[in-house]
């Protein structure tokens, strides 16, 4: 097997028949989901392929295999075979406690400047969800990944730093919002123009190609002006100048929760799908969040800052079955650098006991076929874990809510899975 590595040209990725794929196993339960994903991957590849394709496989390490191998939480190797080989996968990290590296999964972020978290997030026939209609959630959330307050540029209570900037804040500044100077920590929000047009270009890209009927900007512009409501601002600009062609502007969203604002909704809807165009629009982010209950078909793609796409995503997620389905993606379009992983924590307590629901990890396998353009090979992933789920033949978690299933270990959920793609 004559093994390469992934390239890319003008935004466009080259895949070869035989590409290195980098992978961290994780930690915690990543010992007991990556061996089976990878079964369910390398059976999907050879089920569409056979012999003319083919994954190979390159550990490398990060987490707290990292650090007991080679005392590092995070070796530059491991960077630098990402950086070489460009799409990677890995099962989730652990983030050491006291100094360091505040995240593991920040870190490689910021370092790799993965500027959007990709999530997905639909619902898979079967699954078990506390919604009384989970098919109406089907949105794609473009999460800012590298500014707002997870830039991480923060300042401990009563540390020489922190009185001098809160002494400036307020001498120089005129700040009277800091009630109690003497014992406040300060973190510092930065959301550039250039963070929120590349995050908003690939959003609307994806919707254009994909044929999505909308992008939500997802925002707090209405409480912090100049970050979020520039987020909100540059996001509408940067459509209307780079898109106008293509999209469809509508910035009257604020008051969606009233029967009128609904049939506004829709109306926008509608006349942007009669002109072939997709819909941008904007909603404040509390109101999103009683939005994805109530009235999720009114959203498809999603853009959004860092924190806010935080609490949205596993929000979503719950709506569908919980983050142990949730797969995700962190992406730079333009270097196409790329690290897709499950989305759920360790759960050290359940480390190897071949009892967790390794679909995350699965279905983020499946985003990563689609990005290097091996669609058949994700659509095969998606098909085979939905009919797995509707077979009843499940892991623990799905097997408590579930009447009359089959309780199936983790490795055994895997060859269930491939078991459906025949």
């Amino acid at each position: 097997m004559n093994s390469e590595s992934i390239t890319i040209e003008n935004g466009e990725l080259t895949v070869p028949n035989y590409p290195i794929i980098p992978f961290i196993e994780g930690d915690g339960i990543g010992v007991d989901i990556w061996e089976p994903a990878k079964k369910v991957f390398d059976a999907a590849v050879e089920k569409v392929y056979g012999d003319s394709k083919k994954i190979d496989w390159l550990e490398i390490l990060a987490g707290e295999k990292a650090y007991h191998e080679t005392g590092e939480w995070l070796p530059q190797e491991s960077l630098d075979a990402i950086k070489k080989h460009l799409v990677a996968i890995k099962g989730p990290l652990t983030t050491p406690i006291g100094g360091g590296i505040r995240s593991l999964n920040v870190q490689l972020r910021q370092t790799l400047d993965l500027y959007v978290c990709l999530r997905p997030v639909r619902w898979f026939k079967g699954v078990p969800s506390p919604l009384v209609h989970p098919e109406y959630t089907d949105m794609v959330i473009f999460r800012e990944n590298t500014e707002d307050i997870y830039a991480g540029i923060e300042f401990q209570a009563e540390t020489p730093e922190c009185k001098r900037l809160v002494n400036i804040l307020q001498d120089d500044f005129g700040a009277r919002g800091i009630r109690f100077p003497e014992t406040t920590s300060i973190g510092i929000k930065p959301v550039s123009k250039q963070g929120t047009e590349r995050l908003i270009h690939s959003a609307i890209e994806y919707a254009i190609e994909h044929k999505k009927p909308s992008v939500t900007i997802v925002h707090k512009g209405n409480i912090m002006k100049f970050t979020e409501g520039s987020f909100k601002k540059w996001g509408y600009d940067y459509a209307e100048s780079q898109f106008k062609d293509q999209v469809f502007t509508w910035g009257m969203y604020d008051n969606i929760l009233s029967t009128d604002g609904i049939d506004a909704a829709n109306q926008a809807q509608e006349d942007a799908a009669a002109a072939g165009k997709v819909l941008i629009k904007d909603c404040i982010a509390d109101a999103f969040l009683q939005e994805i209950l109530l009235y999720p078909k009114q959203h498809s793609v999603v853009a959004t800052l860092n924190l806010n796409g935080d609490y949205i995503s596993d929000a979503l997620a719950a709506c569908v079955g919980g983050i142990g389905i949730a797969p995700g993606a962190n992406i730079n379009y333009n270097t196409g650098y790329s690290i897709f992983e499950a989305t759920h924590g360790t759960a050290p307590k359940l480390a190897g006991k071949d009892i967790v629901n390794p679909s995350s990890i699965i279905l983020s396998g499946a985003m990563m076929f689609e990005y290097m353009g091996w669609t058949e090979v994700a659509k095969l992933i998606e098909n085979a874990v939905e009919a797995a789920i509707a077979s009843k033949r499940v892991t623990f978690d799905f097997h408590r809510l579930m009447e009359n299933a089959e309780l199936l270990s983790t490795s055994e959920f895997g060859d269930e899975i491939i078991s459906k793609m025949n």
